[in-house]
């Protein structure tokens, strides 16, 4: 699919429909649910922003490689978009509990039962800090534990449509 016929408003796409932020480890995949990020134009490039906290299983597994995907579900798989935000990957094999099938494509893990899925080279990381907030409500409202994110700016690759 080329990006520029995407038919998805994006705050909804991300903000509403949530997505699976995918990556793979030692010949592991891992997944968690996100509703934070957005799509643009930085460096001259199609990508993703993507944020996910230091305390995610996942994080390891993203930073481990150069690519991740970014999966999409109907609305029927709402639940399993819970599930999948809600248990670490520590404690069990998510994705089989989940009854996600997934394969590779540039190493990242691609869900079949996603409707579209972005594969991700990763070209820029930053860790949060407090004291680079402007909006210091914004600390207060989401960052009461010190557990900040990191953002990611990924090259958008690939875009896979089932």
């Amino acid at each position: 699919m080329n990006m520029s016929e995407m038919d998805k408003n994006v705050f909804d796409l991300i903000g509403k429909q949530w997505m699976l932020v995918g990556a793979e480890k030692n010949g592991k995949i891992n997944a968690m649910t996100a509703s934070w990020g957005g799509l643009g134009i930085m460096w001259g490039k199609k990508v993703a922003f993507v944020f996910i906290r230091e305390s995610r299983y996942t994080k390891e597994f993203v930073d481990e490689k150069k690519t991740f995907s970014l999966s999409f579900f109907g609305e029927e798989y709402r639940k399993m978009l819970n599930y999948m935000g809600t248990v670490s990957g520590r404690d069990e094999d998510k994705i089989s509990q989940a009854g996600l099938h997934a394969s590779l494509n540039q190493d990242a893990p691609v869900f079949e039962e996603a409707e579209r899925t972005f594969i991700c080279r990763k070209m820029y990381a930053q860790e949060m800090k407090e004291e680079c907030f402007t909006d210091k409500e914004a600390v207060e409202r989401w960052y009461g534990d010190g557990n900040y994110h990191t953002m990611y700016v990924a090259e958008i690759l690939d875009v896979i449509e089932k």
